[in-house]
């Protein structure tokens, strides 16, 4: 599949960290506003309406471009993009373009990403700064069946980067390796906080067997962008081995049912009609600029993802799936000062944590919140003085990002490892005697005490010490042989 899939991508991205849009005052805050109140003439592109350009969305621009490497233009030209869609109340975009003599704000750059242990380098065709348009809502929550669509155009104006790459990805788990090391990037510059809705969207243009290539549009996640191109791409090959032809069209991906659906013929670059904005004269990016932004750039994620490494002693795959998520590289470093085990914490963090709040669909922000660096240190103390086994502090993570439960309000209700030899003697006689098979069979054959450890585990729901119960199991296996 490699060598017959081309995949490029064109991510935007709201710089979440502006107070006031693109080009007006309105403020960036606005999903948790009723519809279309955080409007006013400028964003909804009212006759005699004037927009005065966000000077800071300039500096946000340019510090991406450093972190990727980008050559920087000398000047910021706008061009207004012409398309006729509800969501849009200019009917034109106010954008940017690379070519009739237009730059946008930086051209080419690189992220490298590593897929399985494969290293490959994708390239950055350009980044532009534009605005965002309204959010179409349908009533039946998809797209399919719905009756009527509403428009809110609350987001209409937010400033956006569009970030374009080269079809340099051959698979969807590259996309998605790319798509979580940009998002990484963007949070470490501060430009983007990507756990919003809608603050990091891709489409994705595909392409297999050289037949034309289509667009996926308004891709929420990663996760989401490698599922919606495997389906993407085993429709196409099916289209090509059964001899019919791939239509060169625009397609939406319906998350709920897991398919993309035909939207409509893909335009052509011509169709737009490009031409520079009379409202927004050029702006020159001067050089004092570029290298005050460059010397103030925060550490990077690779560069982070090497220091905490070494610093921590956590290995390089640790580190590099910690700084995917920068609030929760922050909550490990943070976490590490106060309780130490920084091995300990990374696990619990990666191992437990992203599990339960994928599984929930709760944001990082949030699952944060409930492990809290409090609590993440009660539950290191607990496992170190071994009032927990390593299998309580796992259910101990899942209550807590699950049901917001304080460790010391579990540990008051008793769950908490059965630490008593006595106690745990008398089970484990408990269980070689409801078990004389498994108990032959273990005496013959050492491998077969996990059975019997697995009972005992099963009747303490748990809380048992598996290292002791095995050690208690075999001393007493090693009386019942010498009898």
């Amino acid at each position: 599949m490699d060598s017959d899939v081309l995949i490029g991508l064109e991510v935007h991205v709201q710089i979440t960290s502006l107070k006031t849009k693109l080009f007006c005052r309105c403020s960036c805050s606005y999903r948790e506003n009723p519809p279309n109140t955080n409007v006013c003439p400028i964003c909804l592109g009212l006759p005699g309406s004037l927009p005065v350009l966000n000077k800071r969305a300039i500096e946000k621009a340019v510090a991406v471009a450093l972190a990727l490497n980008s050559s920087i233009s000398d000047k910021l030209l706008f061009v207004r993009k012409h398309y006729f869609y509800p969501d849009l109340p200019k009917n034109y975009q106010i954008s940017q373009y690379d070519r009739y003599g237009l730059t946008p704000i930086a051209t080419g750059g690189s992220v490298a990403i590593d897929v399985d242990g494969l290293n490959r380098v994708v390239r950055i065709r350009r980044i532009n700064i534009e605005e965002d348009a309204g959010r179409i809502a349908y009533p039946e929550k998809s797209i399919l069946g719905s009756r009527y669509a509403l428009v809110d155009y609350n987001r209409a104006g937010i400033a956006l980067l569009e970030i374009v790459t080269e079809p340099d990805l051959r698979t969807p788990r590259e996309a998605r390796v790319f798509l979580e090391k940009l998002g990484s990037i963007l949070e470490h510059l501060e430009v983007a906080d990507t756990s919003l809705e809608g603050a990091m969207r891709a489409d994705a243009n595909i392409s297999v067997a050289g037949r034309p290539r289509v667009e996926i549009k308004n891709i929420g996640s990663p996760k989401d962008l490698e599922k919606a191109l495997n389906y993407e791409v085993a429709r196409q090959l099916n289209i090509v081995k059964s001899g019919g032809v791939i239509e060169r069209e625009t397609r939406h991906w319906i998350k709920e049912r897991g398919i993309t659906v035909a939207s409509r013929v893909k335009e052509l670059e011509g169709e737009y009609r490009y031409f520079p904005d009379p409202d927004l004269p050029p702006v020159p990016i001067g050089r004092e600029l570029i290298e005050a932004i460059a010397r103030s750039l925060p550490e990077l994620p690779d560069q982070r993802a090497r220091r905490i490494a070494k610093e921590y002693g956590v290995g390089d795959y640790m580190a590099s799936v910690l700084v995917l998520h920068k609030k929760l590289c922050d909550h490990f470093e943070n976490s590490s000062k106060v309780c130490g085990n920084p091995r300990l914490i990374s696990s619990i963090l990666i191992n437990e944590f992203l599990r339960w709040v994928d599984e929930a669909g709760i944001d990082i922000s949030s699952g944060i919140a409930r492990l809290s660096t409090d609590r993440l240190c009660k539950l290191v103390q607990y496992f170190e003085s071994g009032l927990i086994s390593i299998k309580l502090l796992k259910e101990y993570v899942r209550i807590a990002v699950l049901e917001d439960i304080n460790p010391e309000e579990l540990r008051s209700k008793g769950l908490t490892t059965l630490g008593e030899e006595s106690e745990l003697e008398r089970l484990v006689d408990e269980v070689l005697r409801e078990n004389p098979k498994a108990v032959a069979d273990s005496i013959r054959d050492p491998k077969a005490v996990n059975f019997l450890v697995g009972q005992v585990m099963k009747k303490t729901r748990g809380r048992a010490d598996p290292k002791l119960v095995n050690e208690i199991i075999k001393r007493r296996l090693s009386e019942y042989g010498s009898k």
